[in-house]
């Protein structure tokens, strides 16, 4: 599959707003307010940013112009009914950019859309639950193999025709969805649970989509967190995981004219997240044992952490998308399953590079 690129960039906003076409009684009628999260993914002409490797700084002071006259205002007054979805499609409208794939509004840390230019919407809530499990089929002396407990977090992924409605699915409806499921899972020792023997992310994944689909039919994926940086996600068919890292990095855009801070040697706390397929072991239940995974990647990131990306040999520039096509030609030959990075320099701004089916869009 061809690989393609977008760049990615987030600028918060903080408002108050009532949505008064929800039901009477419901809580988001009440005036309330939100630390707003505006996201924006495209896919840039050449020459599109002020200089080469300029794209992510660009693209991110343009929405951050957009949004600006949102911060700290009741929004009903901009908009009569202020879903995120209307939001979303506000900022769109306004953003008048090439190339853009997904314009989103993540209104807690927990809940959000992305609407794409089709009006197609994908909504998303997240959900923990804390609990055991141990997994049976791994080899002797695996530390997963002994009785161990995580905060698991759980994504439901939906995806929605929107046309011209106010909004698509109210998370309201997923909560109630979720709630039985939950009660199954927390404070719970999974393998205790029909279907759960063996229960790896995966395998969670699957068994959580199996009873939410007939529910909702407009489920498109399950995430699950076992750690705040590992996860699967599966969407019916196929199973994906990922692998989420830091990076302490110092750097200088030398494309960038001259006067221009970020020709400075400067740095940031990159996060790095690498995204694989492969089929499903049928003993383990697993695709990739994230151990694995760490281990061969571990030479790629001693490379990069820590270090001057500004002397890497290979790299064009420190820019994000430079530096994830960099990352593929080293990870690949190990790493065969890896078909997407993602990168940020800071809180939802970098590149997303991908050669195979893009999964979900997870939460910066």
């Amino acid at each position: 599959m061809a690989e393609h690129l977008l760049f990615a960039a987030a600028a918060s906003f903080e408002s108050a707003r009532r949505v008064s076409l929800l039901p009477e009684g419901h809580r988001g009628r009440r005036l309330h307010g939100h630390s707003f999260l505006a996201k924006i993914r495209a896919r840039l002409p050449g020459k599109w940013a002020s200089f080469p490797g300029g794209e992510v700084g660009d693209l991110r002071g343009h929405l951050a112009r957009c949004i600006a006259p949102l911060d700290y205002q009741l929004l009903n007054d901009q908009l009569e009914h202020p879903t995120d979805e209307n939001l979303a499609r506000w900022a769109r409208e306004r953003l008048a950019l090439p190339g853009i794939d997904q314009v989103g509004i993540q209104s807690t840390a927990h809940e959000g859309v992305d609407l794409d230019r089709h009006e197609n919407a994908h909504i998303w809530r997240r959900y923990v639950f804390e609990s055991a499990h141990r997994l049976p089929n791994v080899p002797a002396g695996h530390k997963c193999g002994r009785m161990h407990g995580h905060g698991f977090e759980v994504i439901l992924h939906a995806n929605v025709d929107l046309g011209a409605r106010d909004i698509g699915i109210d998370y309201d409806h997923l909560d109630e969805i979720w709630a039985p499921i939950h009660a199954q899972l927390h404070h719970a020792c999974l393998n205790d649970i029909a279907g759960l023997e063996n229960p790896t992310s995966e395998l969670i994944g699957s068994w959580i989509w199996n009873r939410v689909k007939p529910a909702l039919p407009e489920l498109s994926w399950v995430t699950v967190y076992e750690t705040a940086s590992a996860g699967a996600n599966y969407d019916g068919r196929h199973y994906r995981i990922w692998k989420e890292l830091t990076l302490d990095s110092a750097l200088r855009l030398t494309r960038a004219p001259e006067g221009d801070a970020r020709r400075r040697i400067h740095g940031h706390t990159y996060t790095l997240r690498v995204h694989l397929t492969a089929p499903l072991d049928a003993v383990r239940g697993w695709t990739l044992d994230f151990g694995d995974v760490k281990e061969l990647f571990t030479p790629i990131f001693l490379a990069l952490d820590h270090q001057p990306l500004h002397e890497l040999r290979g790299v064009e520039d420190n820019d994000p998308a430079s530096l994830a096509r960099w990352i593929r030609a080293q990870a690949a030959p190990k790493l065969p399953q890896l078909d997407r990075i993602d990168l940020y320099e800071t809180r939802g701004c970098g590149a997303i590079l991908a050669w195979g089916e893009d999964g979900p869009a997870l939460p910066v």
